[in-house]
């Protein structure tokens, strides 16, 4: 189940953003909802419940450990200067 969900944690992932974890939630959520994008009337829930499960997964990934190089930190995504 959801095959396009990356693992979140060190070394398949060295640093973690709020997109990557964001974006893991929404892939979890159509998968299990079945809608890519949901009808206006279920837009609430849909939206609701990606946010349960992304601050659920930063949660997860901030009370783990992991041998070798200590716990993961969720960092707001680096913005890359225009120019």
């Amino acid at each position: 189940m959801c095959r396009s969900i990356k693992t979140l944690r060190p070394p398949e992932m060295p640093e973690v953003t709020t997109d990557d974890v964001h974006a893991a939630a929404l892939q979890y959520v159509r998968k299990v909802s079945g809608f890519r994008a949901p009808a206006a009337h279920n837009q609430e829930a849909f939206d609701r419940a990606v946010a349960a499960v992304a601050a659920a997964t930063r949660e997860l990934l901030e009370g783990l450990e992991i041998r070798g190089t200590g716990r993961v930190e969720v960092r707001p995504p680096s913005s890359t200067p225009a120019g």
